[in-house]
């Protein structure tokens, strides 16, 4: 059986383990401990160890300052354009000051989800349909404003704020799909209409520029074929010139050769005609042969002797008589009489 003297040691003993407990305090990292003296706030607790007061001062809260999250559930949403979507989302924040978490405001993640849901509904209810599926990073960083600032005297920080989904109901999700439909067929024609523009623009710039390249081809074409009328008419007007200076001294043979020459470009332009099969010739022969004759005169005269013997005209040969015809002298050039 125990001794009074036991019992009073057992006791000490008890009541030694119960103060060293209730003294010395190990704060895990990433938690904060409150302590309360007599139920009121006196300090914070950082991680470690720390000792307190026995009886006089005991732990309050304990907050843990690592960042959380808060998933938001699904709320429905009326849009400024009367649509009814069903969105939801999910909240991080982190305790900066575990003294305000704390004391100033009472069940800290309600009132964070509560605030969240408020202003999700205010401010995609601010936004049409169109805005609402194509804005998230703007609906959340407009929620993340308001919820930060309205939660910043409860010593946190709201870090982000984003929106998992928004679901719109199925009528409306199958409108959207026509829409959408439409949308991309008239742009597929405004598309083929804009192509269809450029390849006849194109088309008719690159007529344009042959044209304007087959005007410049036919202008440099004429200013050539003027250039070589001019140095021709020149060449001419200096053999005319030439010749009449011959003529001028008293050399009859310069003019020879100047009428051969142009009696044999005439007898030449007349028989290469395309239109003409026969060829009546009214002059006689020995007229060009003459001529010709005058040519070799003119060579023989300004080369001396080494020149071949000069061809004298021939007379022309008889032409056979037809009984009733006549054939007329030459020169008269009238057609034949008759007997």
């Amino acid at each position: 059986m125990l001794t009074s003297g036991s019992i009073l040691v057992l006791v000490v003993l008890v009541v030694g383990i119960v103060v060293l407990f209730s003294t010395i305090k190990i704060v895990p990292q990433g938690y904060n401990y409150t302590v309360e003296s007599f139920g009121r706030y006196t300090r914070t607790l950082n991680p470690g160890l720390s000792i307190l007061i026995p009886f006089v001062e005991r732990v309050g809260r304990k907050m843990n300052m690592m960042e959380q999250v808060l998933d938001v559930p699904t709320q429905e949403v009326i849009t400024r354009d009367n649509a009814s979507v069903a969105a939801d989302g999910v909240a991080f924040y982190q305790i900066l000051d575990a003294k305000a978490a704390a004391y100033e405001v009472s069940g800290l993640d309600n009132a964070i989800l509560n605030l969240v849901m408020t202003n999700l509904r205010s401010v995609m209810g601010s936004m049409d349909l169109d805005d609402l599926l194509s804005n998230r990073d703007t609906i959340s960083e407009k929620i993340l404003r308001v919820v930060d600032q309205a939660s910043h005297s409860w010593g946190i920080k709201i870090t982000r704020i984003e929106i998992k989904d928004i679901n719109p109901p199925k009528n409306l999700v199958d409108a959207m799909a026509r829409q959408m439909m439409a949308e991309r067929e008239k742009r597929a024609d405004i598309l083929e209409a804009e192509g269809s523009r450029n390849a006849a623009i194109l088309r008719a710039e690159g007529e344009k520029q042959s044209q304007i390249l087959q005007a410049e081809g036919k202008r440099e074409a004429a200013y050539l074929e003027a250039q070589a009328r001019e140095r021709l008419a020149e060449a001419e007007a200096t053999a005319t010139r030439l010749v009449s200076e011959a003529i001028s001294a008293g050399d009859v043979q310069a003019l020879n050769y100047f009428v051969a020459q142009k009696y044999t470009e005439a007898l030449s332009k007349l028989a290469s005609a395309p239109n003409q099969r026969v060829v009546l010739m009214p002059l006689e022969a020995s007229s060009l042969i003459g001529s010709v004759a005058g040519i070799a005169e003119l060579a023989r005269g300004a080369f001396g002797d080494d020149v071949g013997p000069t061809v004298q005209p021939t007379q022309p040969r008889a032409r056979p008589q037809r009984p009733g015809f006549t054939v007329p002298p030459s020169g008269s050039g009238g057609p034949p009489a008759a007997e």
